[in-house]
């Protein structure tokens, strides 16, 4: 089964603004106990849009409860490192989809409507994708098999392993709504537009009394209304939060999708986090990737990175190009690409040659790149170090196929798209989108669904 892609498309008026950045490396979580009985334990019904971080990260946890106590344990999940959706219940697999979702680039929106003492014994626990329900690959649902979520008592967990803080999700979360006492279509939280394509729409049903609804608008640490976990349902049921900060809030969302780097694009060497906007070279081995989406052929775009680590010789820097270094002996044969290298020269296909500053840790690099002149201009710090024309780089870069490169060795990069992995100390947007260090250069723009539709 194929799911239509979604995020990034016109959503009828419903725009969603902020999502949840969860790096699995930190071990982040959500958590809140109900003090209450549920209005059933046994139905209810998930739904979360999500966008995926690592990929093959074993068994990573959308939402868990109970902890040692198999009686009470619901969880929603990946199974294994395959990245098919899975549900479980007191200790046991209940089922697992067909279908794999490994697309980094994407939004997904997943509902789980669950319903244990169902007479149907298919409809006990179903899962939609987009819209539309999963075929699938395992069904334990054999009989009638209660779950015991939303108990009194009984901690329930967003973005980890209920009974113990291991197998943390991964990626990007948004619009978690929990509903207590109702197994629900997926038709009350989302719907096709014109074009096909799945998109949220707003939830107007009620929660029961142990629901609660999860917007990520909030960068407080606190367990209160004005907390990342806060809930808006009206229930106030506040989720407690644990090694997420301020920073984990970002624009990326599935009305407004982001560019990330890519983890399926052949990396050597590089390792990334923080929801692919983090690059970590610690060898000695040239390597590199690209990102989610290649550059448009048209309008004017900026992004910025800033270099956390790096070492002292040119052996990395920031660019964009058509390859990217897949081995060590790619070593000497100049990748097409334009790259603002860390000794303050620049690189292409015919070698190096003086160009700006050097740079350092903590230096940011802002990068401008004009499709539509075909030039290219780095910022050291929001100083200019000079435009690239096209008679530089023309015979270099194939300009209908060209992406943000990352490269180098013994270095550690963060990329800000517009949805920045570490603090902004000003905060500047395109004039609409994105939370830059800098102002970007009059007339360019975000990395985002909402500008590349505009200008792209």
């Amino acid at each position: 089964m194929v799911f239509p892609i979604a995020g990034g498309n016109e959503s009828k008026g419903y725009e969603i603004s902020n999502s949840l950045r969860f790096n699995d490396d930190d071990s982040p979580y959500l958590s809140w106990t109900p003090s209450t009985s549920p209005d059933n334990s046994d139905k209810f019904t998930i739904s979360v849009w999500i966008k995926l971080g690592n990929i093959g990260v074993n068994n990573e946890k959308i939402y868990d409860t109970g902890g040692s106590d198999d009686n009470n344990r619901f969880a929603l999940q990946f199974q294994g490192t395959s990245h098919r959706l899975m549900t479980s219940n007191n200790g046991g697999v209940s089922m697992i989809t067909s279908p794999l979702l490994r697309d980094p680039s994407a939004w997904y929106h997943i509902v789980a409507a669950i319903d244990s003492q169902n007479a149907t014994v298919n409809d006990r626990h179903i899962i939609y994708v987009n819209g539309t329900r999963a075929e699938l690959d395992t069904n334990s649902l054999s009989s009638i098999n209660q779950v015991g979520a939303l108990t009194n008592g009984v901690a329930q967990y967003i973005g980890r392993n209920g009974a113990s803080n291991s197998v943390n999700f991964d990626g990007y979360m948004t619009e978690f709504h929990m509903v207590d006492g109702s197994q629900l279509a997926p038709t009350s939280f989302g719907e096709f537009d014109d074009n096909g394509v799945w998109i949220p729409i707003k939830y107007t049903g009620t929660y029961g009394t142990n629901g609660f609804y999860l917007e990520f608008k909030q960068t407080g640490t606190s367990q209160n209304s004005s907390g990342i976990g806060a809930d808006t349902s009206g229930n106030d049921n506040h989720f407690a939060v644990t090694n997420l900060a301020a920073t984990d809030v970002t624009e990326d969302t599935c009305t407004n999708n982001f560019v990330t780097l890519n983890p399926i694009t052949p990396v050597v060497t590089h390792t990334l986090s923080e929801g692919n906007c983090k690059s970590t070279n610690s060898s000695g081995t040239h390597g590199g990737t690209t990102a989610t989406i290649n550059l448009p052929t048209s309008g004017k775009w900026y992004w910025e990175v800033k270099i956390e680590a790096e070492s002292s010789d040119k052996g990395q820097g920031v660019g964009i190009g058509n390859q990217i270094y897949r081995s060590a002996s790619d070593w000497g044969n100049y990748p097409s690409m334009v790259i603002y290298l860390s000794d303050g020269t620049k690189q292409n296909e015919s070698g190096y040659a003086s160009y700006g500053n050097a740079h350092n840790a903590d230096d940011i690099i802002g990068v401008a790149y004009n499709a539509d002149d075909q030039e290219l201009t780095f910022y050291h710090n929001n100083s200019s170090q000079g435009t690239i024309p096209t008679s530089e780089m023309d015979g270099e870069i194939d300009f209908d196929n060209v992406s943000i490169i990352v490269f180098g060795r013994n270095v550690t990069q963060s990329f800000n798209f517009g949805n920045p992995p570490y603090s902004i100390s000003s905060g500047n947007t395109d004039g609409k989108y994105g939370n830059f260090e800098y102002a970007p250069p009059s007339g360019y723009y975000a990395l985002c669904t909402k500008r590349l539709a505009e200008f792209g």
